[in-house]
């Protein structure tokens, strides 16, 4: 999932007051209010997303919403487009006030359970179960994230592997270096390139959920295994303050020291990281799948044809599976508890658009996986898309941290891994970790 800054749990706790019951009047009990001269009125929809970009995915969202708009002339779309940081900050000051527009990109597990806990979203089974063939197609438990004591809250748009080395073939061969498939040839690989002045992996973590989501969450799974996070996260039978969750720590850390990314990393966004990428002066960058709609949109056509993506290799002595990229089901779409009759259909509508067999297809073809069943026709594909789709089919997708963590753990492990990489203790960061966990839970 891109990843994103989670809801705080203070915040949250004061919608719950603040949030009423919500509509629980059925579309289908009320049709659309009609004029005097028996055309219907106007409905008026707000939607917030986070395809504010020039990638191939922004571009294929942002046409369906113009399409939806040409082909339902009773319906007025009140856009806003929002980069994704931004999105999250503004969903996190409107969930307070109870103030939530009608339709919203949200992302699955910890914050669909916040906003659901808030009394901020409505179920859609009711609207899924009207159309089976699309309900059906979605890949094995990819209602999951988005499914509360039963109930289904929304459905994925893509699919978010968050972890993946982006590489420029070409300045691996010119310095002879192997592209990394050990720490050991990692580690070589970051010397030559340091030493021929060469960016070994760039680094955006100005938004800091990137090295969490991106880069530690993986590499924790590679050293603690996916039981032990899942429950550590519970704090049932493990704690983060664990040795070999320490370790983990220690891992990431050795990367800052060996000076594996630019100056300045916490200062620039994934966006300009890429930017150092696509001008040759970084061999690498780690970044999810998401990445690759701007890649193929907009890396030089020199750079391009020598880009290529592989996993970070297994950690020496770990515990976790070495063919696994950590991710989640994709961003889907929640509806406001507030709405019913005309708006309440008009919102479940776009939602199908956007989310349904056409807007997965579209998707697809803007070089973004889904969480859908389709196959991809690589006469069709950019052949990078197609190296992804193909190392996707034997990847395993484990746990990213921000989706099991409570807000306020989230908060902690992003802003202590910015630090552990200007040189912070392991310790000390995993303490702060395993407190506010632990307080988070109770325990």
């Amino acid at each position: 999932m891109k990843k994103f800054t989670q809801i705080s749990t203070v915040l949250l706790a004061s919608t719950v007051l603040l949030a009423g019951c919500g509509g629980g009047e059925k579309a289908a009990d009320k049709p659309a209010a009609t004029a005097a001269n028996g055309s219907k009125e106007k409905v008026k929809l707000s939607i917030w997303h986070n395809w504010s970009g020039q990638d191939a995915k922004a571009l294929a969202m942002r046409k369906i919403l113009d399409d939806f708009k040409a082909q339902n002339a009773d319906i007025e779309l009140e856009i806003e487009g929002l980069p994704t940081d931004g999105l999250k900050t503004r969903l996190k000051t409107v969930a307070a006030a109870n103030e939530m527009p009608d339709l919203f990109v949200m992302w699955p597990d910890a914050m669909t359970k916040e906003f659901v806990s808030g009394n901020l979203l409505q179920p859609i089974n009711e609207f899924l179960d009207s159309k089976p063939e699309w309900k059906g197609n979605f890949i094995p438990n990819a209602l999951d994230g988005y499914t509360v004591d039963g109930k289904i809250y929304s459905v994925p748009m893509n699919l978010s592997p968050t972890s993946f080395i982006y590489y420029n073939k070409a300045l691996f061969d010119q310095y002879h270096v192997q592209v990394p498939k050990t720490w050991d040839e990692l580690n070589a690989a970051i010397k030559t390139f340091n030493d021929n002045k060469i960016i070994p992996i760039a680094l955006g973590n100005k938004a800091n959920w990137a090295v969490q989501s991106t880069i530690f969450s993986a590499i924790a799974d590679r050293t603690t295994g996916s039981d032990w996070f899942l429950k550590a996260a519970k704090q049932d039978g493990a704690k983060f303050t664990d040795p070999e969750f320490i370790q983990s720590l220690k891992t990431l850390k050795s990367l800052g020291d060996a000076k594996a990314f630019q100056d300045g990393f916490n200062s620039i966004d994934q966006n300009q990281m890429r930017q150092l990428y696509f001008q040759g002066k970084a061999a690498m960058f780690i970044d999810g799948g998401w990445a690759m709609a701007d890649v193929v949109q907009n890396t030089p056509k020199d750079v391009l044809a020598n880009t290529h993506i592989t996993l970070l290799p297994p950690v020496d002595g770990g515990k976790g599976e070495a063919q696994s990229t950590s991710g989640v089901v994709g961003t889907g779409l929640g509806v406001s508890k507030k709405l019913t009759g005309a708006k309440k259909e008009a919102a479940l509508k776009l939602l199908y658009a956007l989310s349904g067999p056409e807007g997965q297809q579209a998707t697809l073809n803007s070089s973004t996986l889904v969480s859908y069943k389709i196959d991809l026709d690589p006469s069709k594909a950019h052949p990078l898309f197609v190296e992804l789709n193909d190392l996707m089919k034997k990847t395993k997708i484990t746990p990213v941290y921000d989706a099991k963590l409570s807000s306020a753990a989230v908060e902690v492990i992003n802003n202590g891994l910015q630090e552990l990489l200007m040189g912070g203790n392991p310790e000390a960061i995993a303490k702060k970790l395993q407190d506010a966990q632990a307080a988070a839970l109770g325990k």
